[in-house]
């Protein structure tokens, strides 16, 4: 798709843009951590990393960045795009090889690969190539950034259409000079509509830290604060209540020591998602307060 082959001889290590010098980070690090786990034995692990990896960066974040370069007009920031497309989806197949044998031998030779180097059980395994230290730093920052204020609107159930202004505080130059590069990334995939310095939160905004700067987003005219914020409380009191409940379980020598491992292990779960979800909305309702 979007002419995404490999050139003959392709060498990552000439890739230029950051956002690809990162994808071949995220290459190297999911390599280096499947070497690990399969040297242990911890197939599931492996596993684990795979699909992190695939759906997680290269779906959810890779391809998304790119569209508008692969969508934009021919040229060097394109073919390099495209290359390096090609090459994490090869290397991916290989490093997936072990865990889905079958699919990955039918993907290699779709991808014309088998025809020129033979099938797939054959290849040599992948070595973990280094990371872009400065490529690494500035595209963490900017899926920090777009997924704390996703997150942030979720919590506090902003409307999906809503565009809202993003106003930044006691940014650095180095954070500046991010917001101009992927400034369109941030409106696009964060529904950001302008983004502005400030010198501080206005009223009715919730707020998000990353870095050393503060990120406040007016929300007074999209949702009802004092509704969402009613919702937010009751919400954290029904958790509260619920990791009361089991802690009342777990700290039953009775019941620890009668039920089924499995149940205990039940609750111990359940106890640690509620504690999670009510520590995520604690922190909505104090964005929301401030």
């Amino acid at each position: 798709m979007n002419g995404a082959a490999l050139p003959k001889g392709f060498d990552p290590a000439t890739a230029k843009l950051t956002v690809n010098k990162w994808m071949l980070g995220e290459l190297a690090r999911a390599n280096t951590a499947i070497d690990k786990a399969m040297a242990d034995f911890r197939l599931n692990e492996a596993a684990n990393t795979l699909y992190e990896f695939v759906w997680g960066v290269v779906c959810d974040w890779y391809v998304e960045l790119t569209k508008p370069i692969l969508q934009g007009t021919d040229g060097p920031e394109k073919d390099e795009t495209r290359a390096v497309t090609a090459f994490v989806l090869r290397e991916t197949v290989k490093l997936m090889h072990p865990v889905m044998p079958f699919i990955t031998e039918e993907l290699w030779d779709k991808l014309g690969h088998r025809a020129e180097h033979g099938p797939l059980i054959g290849q040599p395994w992948p070595v973990p190539t280094t990371l872009d230290a400065a490529a690494d730093a500035e595209m963490g920052w900017l899926v920090k950034l777009i997924s704390d204020i996703r997150s942030a609107r979720a919590e506090l159930n902003v409307p999906a259409a809503a565009k809202l202004k993003l106003l930044v505080i006691g940014g650095n130059d180095t954070t500046a000079a991010r917001l101009d590069t992927h400034r369109a990334a941030i409106e696009r995939l964060a529904r950001i509509e302008g983004i502005e310095a400030a010198t501080a939160a206005p009223t009715a905004a919730l707020q998000i830290v990353v870095g050393e700067a503060t990120y406040a987003l007016p929300v007074g005219e999209v949702i009802d604060l004092k509704a969402e914020s009613a919702r937010l409380q009751k919400e954290i009191k029904k958790l509260a209540d619920e990791i009361a409940k089991i802690d009342a379980k777990l700290g039953n020598a009775a019941f620890v020591s009668r039920a089924p491992e499995e149940v205990v292990e039940e609750q111990r779960e359940r106890r640690s998602q509620a504690e999670q979800t009510k520590a995520r909305l604690s922190a909505a309702l104090e964005r929301l307060g401030a």
